[in-house]
Formats: structure tokens, sequence, C-alpha cells
């Protein structure tokens, strides 16, 4: 399988670590050899977390060097944004979920929070493609990772990993009493792509 490198940015809270486990299981499944690491930093007091993720055998760190993202997957605008500022290859995708938490860089004052052209604006000009996720009605905020999860699988992004690999993922992970409700919103994203 062709490696790749996946760049997953979110605020602390959101639920990056179980996005990271569910697509990991799910690229393992579709026979991709994974390495990964997590970045948390201010995780919990709703600063940025990354995780890193690069499918291939012939990597030597589980760090994605930065401008080298196949993929970057952002659980909230403004750190999708930056995200795809730095980490993403000219040319490649990124996924969003279109939500504001204000970050702390906000919340000091640091950046004003970015309307979704300037996204599309920084996309547009890496010549890469933009992927914008929003469910009108989520039952639970925290299954905006699950949403991300589903318009991913739909458009086929990362090799193999179809929506019954995902799917078979998130039945390993997401306790039972959760388990419906995350498949509803995951086939609904998937669906909207």
């Amino acid at each position: 399988m062709k490696p790749m490198n996946i760049y997953l940015s979110g605020v602390g809270g959101q639920g990056i670590g179980l996005l990271t486990e569910i697509l990991s299981r799910a690229c393992l499944a579709a026979g991709h050899t994974v390495h990964g690491c997590d970045t948390h930093g201010l995780a919990q007091r709703g600063g940025t977390v990354v995780s890193h993720l690069r499918l291939g055998e012939a990597f030597h760190t589980p760090r994605v060097p930065a401008k080298k993202a196949d993929l970057v997957i952002g659980l909230e605008r403004l750190e999708a944004l930056r995200a795809a500022d730095l980490m993403l290859a000219p040319g490649k995708a990124v996924v969003y979920y279109d939500t504001m938490y204000q970050p702390i860089h906000v919340r000091m004052g640091r950046q004003p929070y970015p309307k979704n052209d300037v996204l599309k604006r920084v996309a547009k000009e890496k010549g890469a493609r933009v992927e914008r996720v929003f469910v009108d009605d989520l039952p639970d905020p925290r299954m905006q990772n699950v949403a991300l999860l589903g318009r991913i699988a739909a458009l086929g992004l990362i090799e193999g990993v179809s929506t019954q690999v995902v799917e078979d993922a998130l039945r390993e992970v997401i306790p039972e009493k959760a388990l419906d409700s995350n498949l509803a919103v995951f086939w609904a994203s998937g669906r909207a792509a």
C-alpha cells in the first residue's frame, strides 16, 4: 500500500484520542502498517491536541514532518486552518468539522477566529481539496469525530479504509450504550459526501 501521512488536530476534550484510536484500528484492518503518536499540550485547558499517523513501512519516526501531511483532519475550524497551513503537503486534502471551540489562542486575543473562506483560500494556495463536515442535529458534540470518520471513509481518502472497515473499528471501540447513535451519525455524514 502507498505510504501516507495523516495529521489530526483539535482542541482538548473533543475526542481526538478516540478518533485516532478508531482510525488506527481501521488502517490496521485495511492492511496498513501504522506508526503514530499524540501531542497533548494544554489539552485539559482547551489547548491544541494533535495526533500523527504514518501509514507504511519506510518511516523511522511517528511524527509527520511539516508540509508532508497527505491528509489533515481538523476537529475545529481554527485548528484545521493552522494544521493545513503548517502541515499540509501541496495537492492533498483537509477534512474538518466546522465548529468553533475558541481555542486558547483566540480567547487570549492572539488570533482572530477565521471564517471558512480563509481555510478554503489556504487550501487553494496549496492546490488542496477541502471537505467541510457539519451535522445540524448532532445528538452530542462528542460525536463530531465520528462524523469526520463517516466523511473520510465515504470519500475513500485512505486506501483500503472503507466505510465497513471503519464501522467495524467503531464497533470495537465505542461502548455499546452509545454505539447506535454514533453509527447513525457515521452513516449520515458519509451519505452527505
